[in-house]
């Protein structure tokens, strides 16, 4: 991996992340209003069941 791929990377992510505003702000809107009535508990199962998916999406994308 070199500086290029990195770069690359978190470009990709803000790419994402920055669609579902763009496309629908009162849809994010409702959406965090909802995820901040959210427990802590929950969440980060959702953050852990995220960081797995990634790592075997980039583990067979890589291999």
């Amino acid at each position: 991996m070199n500086w290029e791929d990195l770069f690359a990377a978190l470009a990709l992510v803000l790419i994402i992340e920055g669609l579902l505003p763009f496309a629908n702000p009162g849809g994010m809107r409702r959406t965090m209003a909802m995820l901040a009535q959210t427990d802590d508990a929950r969440l980060r199962r959702f953050g852990l069941l995220s960081i797995i998916i990634g790592l075997f999406l980039l583990y067979f994308v890589r291999t």
